[in-house]
């Protein structure tokens, strides 16, 4: 049996955020999604605003799956997943697990193709940064959300996720922070310019 997109289709079952109050509740396909956009749009500053020749279809591919192993292993809280080495390198053993796991529900012929997906090759490093930066965009756009919706809980996790991005020292994140995020503070009106 190939189950391998079936087990995909579950990432919406797999709420993140579980050690907070949210204002409204984010699932995994949800961050996925915007984790894609996100690493695409970086990819693409790089090329159009840095000179770079960036794969920003493949780091779109990349953000799309990056928390795949969710799926098995559910969304262990940051402070959790790093409280020290030991923890970080089992969760990283078990994370490796569920990769292998989820290659072997698509048929032989495909999983080489997946493959580069699950099992990060080092042509690929800076995109894997890419997608990184995207999820960390991601979950200081949530905060900004939350925020936005009076949720005092988020707070301090916005000014770690901000943080957490200036130190990758990465162009394509100042940039993507210079162009795009003061729109998410904004409502429809404002973003349609009234035309919604």
């Amino acid at each position: 049996m190939n189950s391998f997109f079936a087990m995909m289709s579950r990432m919406k079952y797999i709420d993140r955020w579980a050690l907070m109050r949210n204002s409204r509740q984010e699932n995994l396909s949800e961050h996925s999604l915007e984790v894609s956009m996100i690493a695409h749009a970086l990819a693409v500053i790089g090329n159009t605003c840095l000179g770079k020749e960036l794969d920003a279809q493949k780091a779109a591919v990349f953000g799309m799956y990056h928390d795949a192993t969710e799926i098995i292993t559910g969304d262990m809280p940051t402070p959790v997943k790093y409280y020290n080495s030991r923890i970080k390198d089992s969760y990283k053993d078990i994370e490796h697990q569920a990769s292998r796991t989820l290659l072997s529900m698509l048929p032989e012929r495909m999983q080489d193709a997946y493959l580069e997906i699950f099992e990060k090759k080092e042509e690929d490093a800076y995109l894997w940064k890419l997608v990184k930066a995207a999820d960390k965009l991601s979950a200081y756009i949530k905060c900004i959300e939350e925020e936005q919706a009076g949720n005092r809980e988020f707070i301090s996790a916005r000014e770690m996720a901000l943080n957490h991005i200036r130190s990758m020292k990465l162009p394509e994140t100042e940039l993507f922070l210079e162009y795009f995020i003061d729109a998410y503070g904004k409502n429809l009106d404002e973003l349609t310019g009234g035309e919604a």
